[in-house]
């Protein structure tokens, strides 16, 4: 096995882990990434930071690139936290382990999927998954897609799908008209993300997508592939053809590496305090993990960690304006599109859940939360080890699911053999 150390360790090479790492190589500190795609630039910059047209992002890629002191570990995930300062790592190849003097999470966040008749038909999808599919080649040209759900990645996921030639016939937002317009009007205080908006906006009306709000989906209906949706739009139900189905109810934060080295997590969220300092003293976390905030919000906490961790405090302090700022902007995002009971009820007897092991909702009513279900069902016990179905419980029922077990993701067994 091979055995690294590093002053600084960040784990994420989205937005929050490379401004993270860019600045506590600025006083000289070993840094290393560690990335589990083949790419920098998370799920926001997807495909490489050094591609993306934002250009924050080609210049966080040109300083990491040029530093001496800063090494890329990329198709190399954290599976195990073998003990104090220390993590077990897996390439394609081989296991690695990592020492660090101090660590900073920026593991991002995961699309929260929500259960209704026919949600496990092939051709449903997340909103962000077939985006991500779609940018790597799978084929979306001429397809019928519809996108619904909630939050503003619907509309960059549908931006992106019309980009790879798909026909995206509807955007189905759950949030009122009310909601949309308070939020549409906090805007004004974010000049930026108004002009976002507005570009996402008159780029779905030009290609004759149908954008509503007050609008869900009810089911979906196909025998062995996804044909049609059932869709409430104002309280009336339409069905609608299509050949995707791309749906998402926001993000969760990814806590399951910063829960099993024991930072403390509070309402599904990695808890710091204004230096972005975790339970732990010398664990970090920045960016979605924190907190869904979208990647302005993500710079802010990643720089903030960075100089943080190597004792930079001053110019730290910096950037706490601009993450108050996005801060703000958070909590209204939240607030806008929180969810609506009427989605959160979709399930009939015979929905599955629990997609791994075939738990239907009709299963999980006779249980009183999620360790009794679990024991009685497997619910949660499959290759997802509960990513989604915990989630969609919380949601559902309000459980909590049990604290990440070791190890993280599916290993190797000789790579625990070398450890």
């Amino acid at each position: 096995m091979n055995k690294l150390a590093y002053e600084i360790l960040v784990v994420g090479a989205g937005p929050a882990g490379l401004a993270a790492a860019r600045s506590a190589a600025s006083a000289g500190a070993r840094v290393g990434i560690i990335e589990d795609n083949p790419y920098s630039g998370g799920q926001i910059w997807r495909g490489g930071a050094e591609k993306h047209r934002d250009g924050r992002a080609r210049e966080l890629a040109t300083a990491i690139s040029s530093a001496t002191n800063i090494t890329y570990h990329t198709q190399t995930r954290i599976v195990h936290a073998v003990a104090d300062r220390e993590l077990l790592a897996q390439t394609q190849h081989d296991a690695i382990s990592f020492h660090y003097e101090k660590l900073i999470l920026a593991t991002g966040a995961r699309e929260l999927l929500l259960p209704f008749p026919g949600w496990t038909l092939p051709g449903v999808t997340g909103a962000g998954g077939l985006q991500a599919l779609s940018k790597g080649g799978f084929p979306v040209a001429g397809k019928r897609v519809v996108v619904a759900g909630s939050g503003p990645l619907l509309l960059a996921s549908a931006a992106s799908l019309l980009e790879q030639g798909a026909i995206v016939s509807h955007v189905l937002e759950q949030a009122s008209p009310r909601s949309l317009s308070r939020f549409a009007l906090s805007l004004l205080a974010t000049p930026g993300k108004l002009r976002q908006a507005a570009q996402l906006g008159l780029g779905l009306k030009l290609r004759a997508t149908r954008y509503t709000g007050n609008s869900f989906i009810r089911a979906a209906h196909g025998d062995t592939q996804l044909q049609q949706v059932t869709a409430s739009i104002h309280g009336k139900e339409h069905r609608i053809a299509c050949d995707y189905l791309a749906c998402g109810y926001g993000l969760l934060p990814n806590t399951e590496l910063a829960s099993a080295v024991g930072c403390r997590i509070t309402d599904g969220k990695m808890q710091v305090d204004e230096w972005q300092r975790s339970s732990l003293e010398n664990v970090y976390c920045a960016g979605e993990g924190t907190g869904i905030g979208g990647v302005d919000l993500s710079l802010a906490e990643g720089a903030v960690a960075g100089y943080a961790a190597i004792g930079e405090q001053e110019r730290a302090r910096e950037f706490f304006g601009r993450r108050g700022k996005w801060q703000a902007f958070a909590r209204q995002l939240e607030e806008s599109f929180a969810l609506r009971q009427e989605v959160l009820q979709l399930s009939d007897a015979e929905t599955l859940v629990c997609r791994c092991e075939d738990v239907s909702y009709r299963q999980l009513l006779e249980h009183a939360g999620w360790r009794d279900a679990k024991l009685h069902t497997r619910c949660g016990m499959g290759a997802c080890q509960g990513r989604i179905c915990g989630a969609a419980t919380q949601a559902l029922f309000g459980w909590h699911k049990d604290e990440a077990r070791l190890p993280i993701f599916p290993t190797r067994v000789g790579s625990l053999l070398e450890e």
